[in-house]
């Protein structure tokens, strides 16, 4: 019989996602069930609670699980690890958690992937990853990459894809920094010198909804081979730009698009950056790949040793 696990969901898609790849990895199937507190007081008393070693499920709004025979509990983010933690032992079985739990007692978690970027403690229960889970297969390339081809040809030259972010609190995007941006890779790989040593590439671009309307305009105004706009469009080119691109950029805030990139594809990664100053968690995860290979190189990443390691600590 198949391993299963529930993973305790508070309805962020990039959390939830980074919890079905590692039950994934984890060989289970799983049963989501969709967590949330009661109150924020209740999530910050879940904090004290933790500390004192009391571990109660009436902090959380009522929640079914089914009487399957599961494994493990897995959650991703800080609505669910207080929660993680309380239904295992409820349970009697062991918890993984996917994200530093800051504020909780990091002994009695039985294990967790924690971003590099966090700069987690050493311990036998802390695996560190260099990137965020990514719960996409080789199955949904192939079906992504389909679904691109129907819609643009490419001409058989190198390809060089731009995925295009937004600002957040850590980083900015102005109209003036991305027209920069363009011209210098327009300069690079489309040049308008026909000298022998340089080589035509194809560009193709997408944003995303978190994409400003000024830099969207820019984007538009450049000769793109291929181009799709979020705000006139949601198709998702992104699969095949991981797939077929020889040069992939992505903005450096998009944690989770150079975590896919830098994981899938054979593409090389180099990082569009419009990152604040300042030693914040997005500037080290920008290091970090940069410090590995995985950006400004063709290195991938290769969890398959982290998740040994937590299988064996989590599945017995």
């Amino acid at each position: 019989m198949q391993r299963r696990a529930i993973i305790l969901t508070d309805g962020k898609a990039g959390h939830e996602n980074q919890s079905k790849a590692f039950a994934r990895a984890l060989g289970c199937d799983f049963d989501l069930v969709a967590i949330r507190f009661k109150s924020p007081f209740h999530k910050a008393l879940s904090y004290l609670l933790d500390n004192l070693g009391i571990h109660t499920l009436s902090l959380f709004a009522p929640f079914e699980t089914s009487a399957m025979n599961h494994v493990t509990v897995i959650g991703t983010g800080s609505g669910t690890f207080y929660a993680a933690k309380s239904l295992a032992r409820r349970l009697g079985v062991k918890c993984g958690v996917v994200l530093y739990p800051r504020g909780y007692r990091i002994a009695s978690f039985d294990c967790i992937l924690a971003p590099e970027f966090d700069r987690p403690p050493a311990a036998a229960n802390v695996i560190p990853i260099p990137v965020n889970l990514v719960a996409n297969d080789e199955a949904f390339y192939a079906a992504g990459t389909e679904a691109f081809l129907a819609r643009h040809t490419p001409s058989g030259k190198p390809a060089v894809a731009l995925i295009v972010g937004g600002p957040n609190k850590c980083s900015t995007m102005s109209a003036d920094w991305m027209r920069t941006q363009l011209e210098q890779i327009f300069a690079t790989y489309k040049p308008t010198s026909h000298e022998p040593q340089t080589t035509n590439h194809e560009i193709w671009v997408t944003t995303s909804r978190r994409t400003p309307p000024d830099v969207e305009a820019v984007i538009d105004s450049f000769p793109f081979d291929y181009k799709l706009l979020y705000s006139k469009d949601h198709f998702n080119p992104i699969p095949a730009f991981v797939k077929l691109a020889k040069t992939l950029y992505v903005t450096a805030e998009s944690t989770g698009m150079l975590s896919e990139s830098c994981t899938f594809g054979t593409a090389e990664v180099r990082v569009l950056d419009n990152l604040n100053p300042g030693p914040h968690k997005f500037r080290r995860f920008v290091e970090d790949l940069v410090h590995g290979g995985y950006v400004n190189g063709s290195r991938k990443v290769d969890l398959s040793a982290q998740f040994e390691r937590a299988k064996q600590i989590l599945i017995v």
